[in-house]
C-alpha cells in the first residue's frame, strides 16, 4: 500500500469528518478508499466499461394511463433475458410502484431502463446499476457474480429466473 498526502481546505475537511462520523468510519483513509472505489465503479458503469451489470430499476406510474400497464408488461416480456424479478405495489387509487431486478449487458440494461422510464405515464424512475463480471465457466443451474473490487474468493450467488 502506498501513502499519499492531500491538502483540503478547513470547510471541506470539516464536512468530510462529519460524513465519516455519520457513516461510522474509524479513520479518514478507509473512507477515502471507499469513496474512490465507489466513484471509479460509477465511472466504469457510466461509460459502459463494465460489460455486465445487475440493476434495480424502480419507477412509479399511473395505472389509469391508457395501455401503460400492458406496454410495461410487454416490454418486460420482450426483454425476458434481462429480467430477474419484478415487485408490483399498489400505492393508492392511481399510482403503482414497480421494482424490477435486471441483469445483463450493461448497455442493454441501461437501454431497457431508460425506455421504461420514458414511457408516458411513468412519473418517477431510477436505475441503480452496479457492474458484475459473470463467470460463465460454471455449468450448473446458477451464475456466480464477481464484483471486480472484491477479493477473488468472494462472490455473490444469483439464482436465474425460471
Amino acid at each position: 500500500m502506498e501513502r499519499v498526502t492531500i491538502s483540503l481546505d478547513e470547510d471541506l475537511l470539516e464536512a468530510f469528518d462529519a460524513f465519516n462520523r455519520r457513516r461510522g468510519y474509524e479513520n479518514r483513509s478507509e473512507a477515502i478508499r471507499d469513496l474512490l472505489r465507489q466513484r471509479l465503479e460509477e465511472d466504469r458503469v457510466e461509460h459502459d466499461a463494465a460489460p455486465y451489470g445487475i440493476g434495480c430499476l424502480s419507477y412509479v406510474y399511473n395505472h389509469h394511463q391508457r395501455e401503460l400497464a400492458r406496454r410495461l408488461t410487454q416490454s418486460q416480456h420482450a426483454h425476458h433475458d434481462l429480467m430477474l424479478s419484478t415487485l408490483h405495489v399498489h400505492l393508492d387509487h392511481e399510482n403503482c410502484l414497480e421494482v424490477v431486478l435486471v441483469r445483463g449487458e450493461t448497455a442493454a440494461v441501461r437501454r431497457f431502463s431508460e425506455a421504461t422510464i420514458a414511457e408516458t405515464g411513468v412519473r418517477h424512475g431510477h436505475l441503480h446499476l452496479i457492474s458484475a463480471d459473470l463467470d460463465q465457466s460454471h455449468h450448473h443451474h446458477s451464475d456466480h457474480v464477481q464484483h471486480p473490487a472484491e477479493d477473488a474468493a468472494a462472490h455473490v450467488h444469483v439464482t436465474p429466473k425460471t
